[in-house]
């Protein structure tokens, strides 16, 4: 049975899966993501994944190959930027992947961005199955989005369409690694939830690092401070989605990633301030729910991009080459 390797690349961790067609995972890797080391460091974290897989027997009916990056990405020219990867900057990634020894020379590893790649996954076998028009988040480390229109991932010309986490929804609010200011990502991802809890006078559990989940989980405990951040969070998100729906008319927003987790203490607040944003008629009473693949869909999406373009080439959409979703 043909397998399809994927890849996921976040700012947290670096997760490798064997998939098969169906969408399920057949073996797993990850490491942490050494985020503030140099490049050919990060890029040995990813090949220590590729060498797990490559270690099981199903390796030897890979497929294809499909990498979910942190972006921006460029998938024309193979080569990632993450925001929040600064040693990656132009990063040639997928060159760098196909050089690995343990990588098969019929396989070209096709590049898509992480939330795109999440996107995909939700769109063929998740939340927004069957949805016309949707747009798909990741909030995590950072804040990512894609989109499907007319029934189509919308990845457009460079792989970046629905790149949420970068709209500024606070003119006057702080630099954000991007060069914009009071970005989405600035304000409602793990990062930002957690910072924001400490500066308001928040106590971590003694020896943790001080996490969202953390947050999240004195949230539930009734810490106001705690529930002040995911709030705020809440907040940032629903500008970002409401600006978005106003733009392209949605019909569904699905929310993944690690701070997605929280349900309700995000999910509560974010509905809330959807009211006061998405007021526009054809935007009101716009569906949010949470993401049906959880931590896995950037490595289903990933294999589903790839599975795509191997099998059928690129189907274009707009202006972009967008991979479909396996049938």
């Amino acid at each position: 049975m043909a397998v399809y390797g994927a890849l996921d690349i976040g700012g947290t961790k670096i997760a490798g899966a064997l998939v098969d067609p169906g969408g399920r995972l057949v073996v797993r890797s990850s490491r942490p993501t050494p985020a503030r080391e140099p490049a050919e460091v990060l890029l040995g974290a990813v090949h220590a994944v590729l060498d797990d897989l490559s270690a099981h027997a199903a390796w030897a009916d890979l497929a294809c190959l499909g990498i979910a990056s942190a972006g921006p990405v460029d998938t024309v020219a193979g080569t990632v930027s993450p925001v929040n990867i600064p040693g990656w900057r132009r990063f040639p990634l997928v060159e760098r992947i196909r050089s690995h020894p343990r990588v098969p020379a019929h396989v070209t590893p096709v590049l898509i961005g992480d939330a795109v790649a999440m996107t995909a996954a939700e769109h063929w076998l998740g939340a927004a199955r069957g949805v016309d028009n949707a747009l798909c988040m990741v909030v995590s480390t950072g804040v990512g989005g894609g989109l499907v229109l007319d029934g189509r991932l919308h990845a457009g010309r460079s792989g970046n369409a629905g790149h949420i986490g970068h709209i500024s929804v606070d003119l006057d609010g702080s630099a954000c690694p991007c060069g914009a200011r009071g970005c989405v990502e600035g304000l409602a991802s793990g990062t930002a939830i957690a910072a924001r809890a400490l500066a308001a006078g928040w106590t971590p559990p003694v020896g943790s690092a001080a996490t969202a989940a953390d947050v999240a989980a004195a949230a539930r405990r009734g810490d106001s401070i705690a529930r002040a951040a995911y709030d705020r969070a809440a907040q940032a998100l629903a500008a970002g989605i409401a600006a978005t729906a106003a733009l392209v008319e949605l019909d569904l927003v699905v929310i993944g990633g690690g701070v997605a987790q929280a349900g309700d203490t995000l999910f509560a607040p974010l509905r809330r301030w959807m009211s006061r944003y998405s007021v526009l008629d054809f935007a009101r009473d716009l569906e949010i729910v949470p993401a049906e693949l959880a931590l896995d869909a950037g490595l289903i999406g990933a294999a589903a991009a790839a599975s795509a373009r191997t099998a059928a080439g690129t189907v274009r959409s707009g202006s972009a080459a967008v991979p479909s979703p396996p049938a």
